[in-house]
């Protein structure tokens, strides 16, 4: 019998919740072949959907089938030259020689096929950022610009009908009417008591009877008239706003363009900030990004010149720095926001400019930053920018640096500077 799973794009919304089943089934698959992908992608498809391919023996479902049952006397063909136990040979033949159907057979004679599907743009980012954060992000004193998050905060007489909460009305209604039909209810009982004496009583007295069974009956009715709402039982959820702290951050971007940093090595630093930036505007709220770029000057600019600008020229990296730390000093008070940066060079810089540069950090930008990362992108020996920067990785917990070598580094070196903290 065959079994059909319905894995298509969510047409109408009828296979959401197989899918979503299917993303967590094979996550660790998926995480695997979108770090394969995300090296191969150029920076303007980096933000759209990915083809996943997962090798058809991982997403073998089990399957149940009525076996067959009683007792069966069967027949088996014998053999003149096996007996058990016996290995048999692997027919001779290669590629294209041991079957008569279309297509190529693998060489070794073995071989797998592949389960292709697409994801979406949220489901990729998702994935690709799941186990990355901010290090040392911490919550900061009240923003001028206060954030707001709505509570629940007990029960109002008034309000909407959508907000209205059932079960405190039914329990205030039952206990209203409880309040008003307990005196009528215990008159009631105690004419129905009454009645039942007259009855066993002689002689009879249908006058009285009489009289008792219309006070029952008037009794009845004005515990019927009780009505079972009123506007008094009503009650509807209240909400009230309170003031919550803001995670507010600031990521300074500080790329170098100068002559040294060829296409492929600036095509390499493109992609590891457009990560970052999909990163920060996919995970956080508040977060401002500030873009340098620098040679022997370093000019703040947006983000299509950061990405696209074809600028160059000498390189002095202390130019950024103390733009980097003027900016902090002038925008972003260290008691309100959260301070990163993210540098990325080949390392080529003046030597006496490199001293100067480890000096900017120590005194001035590291003491006022939560995280400061350097990625230094090249294949020859380490200049004397590494150098210096080795004295503040020793000395401070919040800067770390990598060494970006080829197209492959980018992601896993992304992942291991912004990966969560074991707390």
């Amino acid at each position: 019998m065959a079994h059909f799973i319905d894995r298509r794009l969510n047409g109408k919304n009828k296979s959401t919740v197989n899918r979503q089943r299917f993303l967590r089934r094979h996550k660790q698959q998926i995480k695997e072949s979108i770090a394969d992908a995300v090296n191969k992608r150029s920076i303007t498809d980096v933000d759209s959907g990915e083809d996943i391919t997962i090798p058809s023996r991982d997403i073998r479902e089990p399957s149940f089938h009525q076996g067959k049952g009683g007792q069966r006397d069967i027949v088996h063909p014998g053999n003149d030259q096996f007996t058990p136990g016996d290995r048999i040979e692997r027919p001779p033949g290669g590629a294209g020689q041991g079957g008569a159907g279309e297509g190529q057979a693998s060489p070794d004679g073995e071989g797998q096929d592949e389960f292709v599907f697409q994801i979406s743009k949220d489901e990729y980012l998702d994935l690709l950022f799941e186990d990355l954060e901010l290090p040392n992000l911490q919550k900061n004193q009240m923003n001028k610009i206060v954030e707001w998050k709505t509570f629940r905060s007990g029960y109002k007489s008034q309000g909407v009908p959508a907000n209205i909460a059932i079960v405190k009305t039914l329990q205030n209604s039952l206990a209203r009417r409880t309040a008003m039909t307990a005196g009528k209810r215990r008159k009631l009982q105690e004419l129905e008591q009454a009645l039942t004496l007259l009855f066993n009583t002689e002689p009879a007295q249908p006058f009285e009877e009489e009289r008792i069974k219309k006070e029952i009956e008037v009794l009845r009715q004005k515990i019927n008239r009780t009505p079972f709402i009123d506007t008094f039982d009503l009650r509807y959820k209240n909400y009230e706003r309170r003031p919550q702290p803001s995670s507010q951050a600031v990521m300074f971007c500080l790329m170098d363009v100068s002559g040294s940093m060829d296409q492929a090595t600036k095509d390499i630093a493109k992609r590891f900030y457009i990560l970052l930036y999909l990163f920060l505007n996919r995970t956080y709220k508040n977060v401002d990004v500030v873009f340098i770029r620098h040679h022997t000057q370093a000019k703040e600019v947006d983000e299509h010149e950061f990405f696209y600008s074809q600028e160059t020229g000498g390189t002095i990296v202390s130019s950024a720095l103390r733009m980097m730390d003027d900016i902090v000093k002038k925008r972003y008070r260290p008691e309100e926001w959260n301070i990163y940066a993210a540098q990325a060079s080949d390392g080529d810089n003046w030597a006496d400019d490199s001293p100067g540069c480890r000096e900017l950090l120590d005194k001035h930008i590291l003491p006022l930053s939560r995280y400061y990362s350097y990625i230094e992108i090249t294949r020859r020996a380490h200049q004397t920018l590494w150098r210096e920067y080795e004295t503040l990785q020793n000395s401070h917990d919040n800067f770390a640096m990598q060494n970006i070598r080829t197209v492959d580094d980018i992601f896993p070196v992304f992942r291991e500077l912004f990966k969560k903290q074991v707390s």
